[in-house]
């Protein structure tokens, strides 16, 4: 079956944020006399905010609500968004490209004020027909929930759905929904071999994304 509608992830593929994330929280571990560990980063990506919040909270030793590690957390990133949007050479180009061609979704771990602030900073909120944030499907990547509401939203198959990832956690996700995937392996956060080997095509850029690659990977 050819691709229905594609589904782009937005932290690694978009904007390159995953380094602004790893800053901002570990700013406020430090802050709050918390413990910072080197896998932290790691273990949060791919998380819906109530999830990486609670983690901070409990495994992270931080003395404030999940509520307030979330609220603080996203607020730097807005501040550092509205200074200067990190986004993804070529990124732009290629959703533009696929938004003439097929029905566009965001599926992203980030908080919906931040997918908000991201597609209109970049110019691109009327090239995607649904935006969803984990948190607003409760669990976050590897889980696929947050794929399959966007599929479900777009009123297409998840099989017919092609996703374009960066993360191990967001591969495996749109893989458990039944969808093509296009890996795009995270250069400052490499994902775990194992998890891209499960992606049905992978590239080294964004760039490289092309309708023509998107409608192969959808066949």
């Amino acid at each position: 079956m050819p691709a229905e509608a594609v589904i782009f992830d937005m932290d690694g593929v978009i904007v390159e944020s995953e380094a602004l994330w790893d800053e901002a929280r570990e700013q406020l571990v430090k802050q709050t006399g918390g413990r910072w560990g080197a896998g932290a980063q790691r273990a949060m990506m791919g998380m819906a905010s109530n999830e990486w919040s609670a983690y901070v909270r409990d495994e992270l030793e931080v003395p404030l609500s999940a509520e307030q590690i979330n609220d603080r957390v996203v607020a730097q990133l807005i501040d550092l968004y509205r200074e200067r949007i990190p986004l993804i050479d070529g990124a732009v180009d290629a959703v533009l490209r696929a938004a003439e061609r097929w029905p566009l979704a965001i599926a992203s771990s980030s908080n919906r004020e931040l997918i908000d602030l991201v597609v209109d900073l970049a110019g691109v909120a009327d090239a995607f027909a649904v935006t969803v944030s984990s948190e607003e499907v409760g669990r976050g990547k590897p889980s696929p929930d947050v794929f399959l509401a966007a599929a479900e939203r777009l009123g297409s198959d998840p099989g017919n759905c092609v996703v374009i990832e960066d993360s191990g956690n967001g591969v495996r996700a749109a893989v458990a929904a039944g969808m093509r995937v296009i890996a795009v392996p995270n250069r400052e956060f490499p994902p775990a071999p194992e998890a891209i080997d499960l992606a049905h095509v992978v590239v080294d850029s964004v760039t490289e994304i092309t309708n023509q690659l998107i409608e192969t990977t959808g066949a």
